[in-house]
């Protein structure tokens, strides 16, 4: 479904240059939850916008479901759902269903299926009392839910999150939690970032760990768990960091 072949990339100004990824490689099947762990840094986000066709990889390449993120990008948009951080991509004039509406069209959705499709994800977040309101005087935790949804307005294949739960009280977080879990049962395929390891152990199938722009482990988190004798994911990673890139599963 995603296959990431030896993805180096560079940024470049006059002075100076910094490598954030180097030969990264990975694949996540279709169907999968993959956490994506790293200090700040790290080069999780750079690896996430090469994958949505936001970066062009410097060397190697990114496919989606088989199309090529540099030769095909509009396919790959097609396809994907992504949400980054703190960048909500909401308009503060519009209410919340309007940006919904607004992303929806984008997509190519017909007014009957925007109307059921942001009825069912502001019943599934809890937005209805707020729907119809600007999204300029919202929390940033409703702010975070409607990025969400607008994240899942076209009913994606592939979806990619960084830091999703940022923001998110814990009532919304188990919401948010909820959600990865029936988007599994539904086939969804799914890369997110995050600082919380529990979270990570809770809802992945394996995790991708990321260290100055190498990938130092990708693997089934149940395998992982064995291999190192622990289940404490915090401790793992900071051994897995101390140890540097060395053979992993794959």
């Amino acid at each position: 479904m995603i296959e990431i072949n030896e993805v180096t990339k560079k940024f470049k100004d006059k002075k100076t240059s910094i490598t954030a990824l180097k030969h990264v490689k990975f694949t996540v099947e279709k169907g999968q939850v993959v956490g994506l762990l790293g200090e700040n840094g790290a080069g999780k986000t750079t690896l996430l916008r090469t994958i949505a066709t936001l970066l062009t990889p410097t060397d190697g390449y990114v496919k989606v479901a088989g199309y090529d993120t540099q030769k095909n990008p509009e396919e790959v948009k097609k396809r994907i759902g992504v949400l980054f951080g703190g960048e909500t991509g909401l308009y503060d004039r519009l209410t919340a269903r309007e940006n919904l509406e607004y992303f929806a069209v984008l997509y190519g959705l017909s007014k009957h299926e925007t109307k059921v499709r942001i009825d069912e994800l502001a019943r599934m977040f809890g937005m209805r009392d707020y729907l119809n309101r600007k999204v300029g005087g919202f929390s940033k935790g409703m702010r975070q839910k409607v990025a969400i949804a607008r994240t899942l307005i076209h009913n994606p294949e592939i979806i990619l999150f960084d830091e999703p739960t940022t923001g998110l009280d814990i009532t919304s977080s188990n919401v948010f939690r909820q959600l990865v879990h029936q988007l599994k049962r539904d086939g969804k395929t799914i890369i997110f970032s995050s600082h919380i390891m529990e979270e990570v152990s809770m809802l992945c199938d394996s995790v991708a760990m990321m260290h100055k722009g190498e990938l130092v482990y990708h693997g089934h988190i149940e395998e992982l768990y064995q291999s190192e004798g622990s289940q404490d994911l915090n401790y793992i990673f900071m051994s897995k960091l101390v140890r540097g890139n060395e053979t992993y599963a794959s």
